[in-house]
């Protein structure tokens, strides 16, 4: 059993939190922003709640992190009152906030002067995957720190991999971002494709999805598609704040990426038919306006 703080209370952080404590043991001290959810949490998981990241992370042998954007970020570990301004010699700060990789290196080096470990550790596999504990995390760090960390990092994930030095886990989620893009556009044109045809998209997706153009959005979120449903999943803002992440790294280090550059301004035409808070698979309702 560790001592473990965790800073962000959202969708993805509360049940991964609650693996924290309830499937890995630990005791756990959570902070968030609106005092209220941190108080529910720590009556749903008989945790304990506190009233500022600093005090959260005092003591903690490891303290999570899994907030908004790159600001947020900066606020709560380093801003007043943050989590570094507690943190003990040997502690060790884990991100699963998706953030730039220049954020991370940020972070890494503030650790590094208080004497303290740091990974950042992007997530994959949506509300479902945390509230299920099966998430996919990418590392980026050093491998004594990660080899500390995984074991606790274990209690909500299914796979967790070291990626490279700090920095890589996020460069890692920007590819995983990159290539779901893609997919959900691919698969939203082939279901507007088959509609227009006349083909039964159910009795479609039952023949393709065994080949080669299967995938886990066909499997997981046709039907819904088919439905003109889209409250399955990461909603719209968010997907774009991670490509916006995506295409400033790629103008940095010179990568083309055409396609998701597209489908960024196709999300943003989603958000102009009010479709912000819809999931990622709503590509087709701006297809079939």
């Amino acid at each position: 059993m560790a001592k473990v703080a965790f800073i962000g209370l959202g969708v993805m952080g509360f049940p991964m939190a609650g693996h924290l404590k309830v499937k890995g043991g630990h005791d756990v001290t959570v902070y968030n922003r609106t005092a209220e959810k941190a108080a529910a949490w720590a009556e749903k998981f008989g945790g304990k709640s506190a009233p500022t990241p600093a005090e959260a992370a005092k003591a903690a042998d490891f303290v999570f992190t899994c907030v908004g954007n790159d600001d947020d970020l900066r606020s709560v570990t380093m801003g007043e009152n943050g989590a570094l301004e507690s943190m003990k010699p040997g502690a060790i700060l884990i991100d699963n906030t998706t953030a730039s990789a220049e954020v991370a290196r940020e972070l890494c080096a503030a650790a590094k002067d208080k004497s303290c470990g740091f990974i950042d550790a992007p997530v994959s596999g949506g509300q479902a995957g945390a509230e299920n504990g099966v998430l996919t995390v990418m590392c980026g760090g050093d491998e004594a720190t990660f080899e500390k960390a995984k074991p606790v990092i274990d209690a909500y994930a299914r796979m967790v991999g070291l990626m490279g030095p700090a920095g890589a886990g996020q460069l890692t989620k920007m590819i995983n971002q990159i290539c779901i893009a893609g997919l959900v556009q691919g698969l939203a044109e082939g279901i507007h494709f088959g509609k227009r045809a006349g083909l039964d998209i159910e009795k479609v997706v039952e023949v393709i999805s065994k080949g080669a153009a299967g995938s886990w959005q066909m499997e997981n979120r046709h039907k819904t598609m088919n439905a003109g449903k889209y409250d399955f999943g990461f909603a719209i803002d968010w997907m774009r704040k991670d490509l916006g992440i995506v295409l400033s790294e790629a103008r940095r280090n010179g990568a083309k990426l055409p396609v998701t550059a597209l489908v960024d301004q196709f999300y943003g035409d989603v958000q102009a038919m009010g479709g912000n808070r819809w999931d990622t698979s709503s590509l087709l309702a701006r297809l079939e306006k």
